[in-house]
């Protein structure tokens, strides 16, 4: 099994973390570019993760702390925590992308993924103390105010253009507050996903040593897997029904499959590298350092996809202000590793 033992090598895995869960979204844009429903491309999305975590653990089944053996070993309490923190995420994440489709990349994320890094980093860190609770307190602020300065210029940008002479109508703006909206629901069920996971595994994972009842990384990230497929055969069937898509849809074009599978994998190697550094860095930090995805999010967005495209003077300092918040922030959560 792997292992990670310094919390150097911890921070670099948590900054792939970042980059894999802040860049997996750019798949969604270029499939609907493609002219690919988004219920549509969530199913490609799911399979790409479940495949990630059976080649996982084929990889590293064999062994005394292989993922059979310890599946065998573990107790329904660890399995049902593993399979409930997969279902937990799919229904906010389902919720993340609905919220990408109607705000886009550079809002969703700042304001559903720095509301779970508060809540996520918050109860996690009740569950494992470890780091320091000041500078990660400090930390999570500077999140938080990122948050909302991102959710400040979306709705300041969208008011903007609305009819000319720059006045929006009282329903206009109540429907531009659907992405925001969607995205902090997202972001609160999404905060309570890693806790559960992290509770799963063996305190000792870090160390390459699994505790009697617990998980190892590899083990936890399959029946995560298992919980996030159960859960979409119910939820993305409704989502479906609601986008007025079909089944049949999923086999007319198989070559926009490659974006959703490809998102999927992506995002399930961010968490898989994200629960080998918390062995060492703790869970707390861990994650709050990998939910740091959202600025590589906004970067993504706001420069490459050129969502604040024409932006007023006052936008973009929200904006500015926003891209000064979240680094800062981090810096600060990574402090806590090294200060504990």
């Amino acid at each position: 099994m792997l292992t990670v033992s310094t919390p150097a090598v911890a921070i670099l895995l948590c900054v792939l973390t970042m980059i894999g869960w802040g860049s997996w979204a750019n798949t969604q844009k270029l499939s609907d570019r493609a002219g690919w429903n988004f219920s549509l491309f969530y199913w490609d999305y799911v399979l790409g993760v479940v495949l990630f975590a059976v080649a996982l653990g084929a990889l590293f089944a064999n062994g005394p702390q292989g993922v059979v053996a310890v599946l065998r070993q573990a107790s329904g309490h660890s399995l049902w925590l593993a399979v409930f923190s997969g279902l937990l995420f799919n229904a906010a994440n389902v919720l993340l992308v609905v919220a990408i489709d109607l705000a886009g990349i550079a809002v969703a994320f700042p304001v559903g993924i720095g509301l779970a890094l508060v809540i996520g980093t918050a109860v996690t860190y009740a569950g494992a103390p470890r780091g320091n609770p000041t500078l990660l307190a400090a930390g999570v602020a500077c999140i938080l105010l990122a948050m909302v300065l991102s959710a400040l210029a979306h709705v300041r940008q969208r008011h903007r253009g609305e009819p000319a002479g720059g006045v929006a109508s009282p329903a206009a703006g109540k429907l531009e507050l659907r992405g925001p909206l969607f995205a902090v629901v997202a972001g609160a069920l999404m905060g309570l996903f890693y806790p559960q996971l992290a509770a799963s595994l063996s305190p000792d994972a870090a160390g390459g040593v699994v505790r009697a009842g617990t998980l190892s990384p590899f083990a936890a990230l399959l029946m995560f897997a298992l919980g996030l497929l159960l859960s979409n055969l119910i939820i993305n069937t409704i989502l479906m029904r609601v986008r007025g898509t079909t089944y049949r849809q999923l086999l007319s074009r198989p070559g926009v499959h490659v974006w959703g599978i490809l998102g999927g994998m992506v995002w399930m190697f961010a968490l898989t590298v994200n629960l080998l550094a918390a062995g060492v860095a703790g869970p707390a930090v861990s994650y709050g350092l990998g939910q740091g995805a959202t600025l590589v999010a906004a970067l993504w967005g706001v420069f490459i996809w050129k969502e604040f495209r024409g932006a007023s003077r006052a936008v973009w300092l929200l904006v500015t202000a926003m891209l000064v918040a979240y680094p800062v922030g981090l810096l600060l959560i990574g402090a806590a590793t090294f200060s504990h």
